[in-house]
This record gives C-alpha cells, sequence and structure tokens, in this order.
C-alpha cells in the first residue's frame, strides 16, 4: 500500500488508494520536532487502522529543503510506519510532480506560505531558490492576505461589510490580535486563518482589488526572477489559486505567461503519479 501526504504549515493531507481523504495538521520541520509529528500521528484513528499495511509513504512537506531537516520528519515516520520506506520532499515537488504537463515549466505554490520553482520533468532547479517565509516573503498566500486584512481593519481602512464581517466572526480586537502574532506560536497559520475572508466577503471590488495585488507581487518576486519565464508554463496549486483563477490569469498575461494548470488539492494527482510510477517499475 502507497501512502501519500502533502503538507503545509496548515494542514496535511493523506490518501492511499481507494482510500478517503484524511487530514492531520501540517508538519513543518522548522517549527515541530520527530517527537511532536509523532504525538500527533499516533492521536489519529485514521492512520492507526492502516500503519501496518502501508509499504511505502510518501511524504511532501513544507520546510523539507535540506536532508537534515528532512530527518526530523522521517524519523517520526518511520516510527509511525514501521513496516513502510519512508520517503521526504519538498512540498514543491509536490506541486510540480501534480501540475506536470510534459514541458519544462514553472510549479508555484499558495497556501499558508507560497513559494515557486523551475521543473524540468526530473528535478527542480535550485539555483533560485525562493520561500523566505512569511516575514520576508510568502507573496500572495494565505498569511500573505490575512496579514493584509488584518492590517487594514486594525487601521480602520477596511470597506465596512469587510470590518463587520471580521469583527462578528472572529471577535477580533487589536489586543487579541497582537497577542496572538507577537505571543502565540506559528503567527503564519494564525493570519492565514482569514484569507477565508476573501471568498466570504460582500466587498467584491475591494477584495478583487487586493487578491489582484497581491498576484502582482507574487509574479514580480516569484515568477520573473528565472531567466525566459515568459518561455515557461506557470502552474498553480492551492486554495488562493483555484478561488481566484481568473484574476490570476490576468496577472499571469499581464507578465506575458502562461497560466497552466490551477490544482485545489494537489494530492489526488500525486498519488496517481506514484501509482503510475509503480506501473511502469
Amino acid at each position: 500500500m502507497i501512502l501519500v501526504a502533502d503538507s503545509g504549515s496548515t494542514k496535511t493531507n493523506w490518501l492511499i488508494s481507494n482510500g478517503p481523504l484524511m487530514e492531520t495538521i501540517g508538519f513543518n520541520p522548522f517549527f515541530h520536532t520527530s517527537e511532536a509529528i509523532y504525538e500527533q500521528l499516533a492521536k489519529n484513528a485514521d492512520l492507526d487502522k492502516i500503519r501496518n499495511e502501508v509499504k511505502k509513504v510518501y511524504f511532501y512537506g513544507a520546510g523539507c529543503s535540506s536532508p537534515e531537516r528532512n530527518s526530523i520528519v522521517e524519523k517520526s515516520l518511520k516510527k509511525f510506519f514501521t513496516e513502510a520506506e519512508i520517503h521526504v520532499d519538498h512540498d514543491l515537488m509536490a506541486a510540480a510532480l501534480a501540475t506536470y504537463d510534459g514541458r519544462r515549466s514553472i510549479a508555484c505554490i499558495l497556501g499558508t506560505g507560497s513559494n515557486a520553482c523551475l521543473y524540468n520533468g526530473n528535478e527542480i532547479d535550485h539555483a533560485i531558490s525562493r520561500g523566505m517565509g512569511y516575514i520576508l516573503g510568502d507573496e500572495a498566500s494565505g498569511s500573505y492576505f490575512g496579514r493584509r486584512l488584518l492590517t487594514a481593519y486594525l487601521y480602520k481602512e477596511l470597506p465596512k461589510a469587510t470590518h463587520e464581517h471580521m469583527l462578528s466572526q472572529y471577535g477580533l480586537t487589536k489586543e487579541n490580535i497582537l497577542w496572538a502574532v507577537y505571543n502565540e506560536p506559528h503567527a503564519n497559520v494564525y493570519m492565514a486563518r482569514f484569507a477565508k475572508v476573501l471568498t466570504q466577503s460582500t466587498d467584491r471590488e475591494y477584495i478583487e482589488t487586493l487578491v489582484y495585488e497581491g498576484f502582482k507581487d507574487f509574479f514580480r518576486h516569484n515568477v520573473v526572477c528565472f531567466d525566459g519565464y515568459k518561455g515557461y508554463p506557470v502552474h498553480f496549486v492551492g486554495s488562493i489559486a483555484f478561488h481566484f483563477k481568473d484574476l490570476l490569469g490576468r496577472v499571469a498575461t499581464e507578465f506575458g505567461c502562461e497560466l497552466g494548470n490551477v490544482d485545489r488539492q494537489p494530492i489526488f494527482k500525486l498519488l496517481e503519479w506514484h501509482e503510475r510510477v509503480k506501473a511502469t517499475v
């Protein structure tokens, strides 16, 4: 049995053939120890049922970009899935595999964080490394838009309907926002919670302008950096890209790019890819 996992900073999707989509919190080796990851796995009844049947685990995660960090995740997975062969790789590789259409391409993630890479069908070109995190980067991500909305909320710059929606839904005050951002762990995950306001608010002109500006920021910093970027399709994974695909296409056109595949949940394509590889071995 093959088990595939796609993990961001907020949640991890797990999938086996002909099985339901399973979910745990997101595991990021920048923030989680092997012990903490194992404890979360052990709490999940769905994973516990299949742990001894799984023979291969392919885990793709945010922060899994070096052997040292990957080993943190690998150690916990080996302890939990005792009968399985474990493979840990970066979530960018998951995005690249899930969206690949046979052409050299730029694969992008718009999740809790954001990132991009150049993929040739076999490997990621690491010559240009993006992904500087929510303080220095993460343009057009959930944490980016959540931060923009929270800032505008505190400055009282939001349109009335959006301000009232955030107040009524989340009971926001200056004190609880600042405490969560500056004192609680995982401020990026906290801020990303508010990205759902982008699809909930009735102030569509304001929201679409905000998203449009965020997408332009992303292209300026994460797409234009690749030599010959106009010659590659630009693929995306993540809910924000999916919900605002039309705006994403508009921005791609303005930058002279072809918008490629947009996949809300790449875990399904990822499992298909691994099953195809297994069938040809």
